[in-house]
């Protein structure tokens, strides 16, 4: 075990999901708490669906405790400091948000997140990067990348540094802020699709609309026929080009 800025960190070689692992060490309060995994045989995101934890890249879980009013702020934190860094490493690339929370490089996809409860008081984000390799399967939804592949050079552990570093600042300011709109607005610079028309799926339903931003809860707004539909789940299709 280490710290780094106050949390604690786990390294293991191999996990099934850094984010089960994680819930080990949630028995005490008040910790800030990660398990960084080296290669993970049973990864996940969104909707059950496997990640792919290719060797290499970065795989960690993020575990604190956090009222539930404030779970969307952190939903809307994690995606801004990755793409925060990523803007930093290499200016040149375009470094987009795809809600609610894939960081995207020249409109390929580099990073996922999964946001779970875990005991007590803590919430769990687990976040994958690929760093060196991205999978290329004819199956995948979405066109992938890795930060080698978009000429930039960082090891694992660095971009786990520079993570737990931005977030803290970023969190920082948030809990100074007392609500959720500079952080929204700092998030909206980096949205793909603002103004664009999207296509929704949830489940079996689809819904289209001009994808208007978010609101101070995290929820997409997607303005059509019916009025703005705030929408807090589901996968996101850009039908036309951005």
């Amino acid at each position: 075990m280490a710290e780094y800025e106050e949390w604690k960190i786990y390294c293991y070689d191999e996990v099934t999901s850094t984010n089960d692992v994680i819930k080990d060490y949630c028995s005490e309060p008040k910790q800030k708490i990660v398990v960084w995994a080296k290669n993970q045989t049973e990864g996940r995101g969104r909707l059950g669906r496997r990640w792919q934890s290719l060797r290499g890249n970065l795989f960690f879980s993020c575990a604190l405790e956090i009222d539930m009013a404030d779970l969307s702020g952190l939903v809307i934190l994690c995606g801004l400091s990755l793409c925060q860094i990523i803007k930093e490493l290499n200016p040149q690339n375009l470094v987009q948000i795809k809600w609610p929370n894939d960081v995207l490089i020249n409109e390929a996809k580099v990073s996922g997140m999964l946001l779970e409860k875990g005991p007590n008081d803590y919430i769990i984000i687990g976040i994958g990067v690929n760093i060196i390799n991205y999978p290329q399967a004819i199956d995948i939804i979405y066109k992938t990348t890795s930060l080698q592949h978009e000429n930039i050079t960082i090891s694992p552990e660095n971009l786990l540094k520079c993570f737990i570093s931005k977030f803290n600042a970023n969190k920082n300011l948030w809990q100074h802020c007392g609500n959720n709109e500079k952080l929204v607005a700092s998030w909206l610079k980096f949205a793909k699709g603002i103004g664009k028309k999207l296509l929704v799926r949830q489940n079996n339903v689809e819904i289209c609309g001009m994808f208007q931003g978010i609101d101070a809860n995290g929820c997409l707004l997607l303005e059509n026929e019916q009025g703005v539909c705030h929408i807090r789940a589901g996968d996101v299709f850009y039908t036309e080009e951005n």
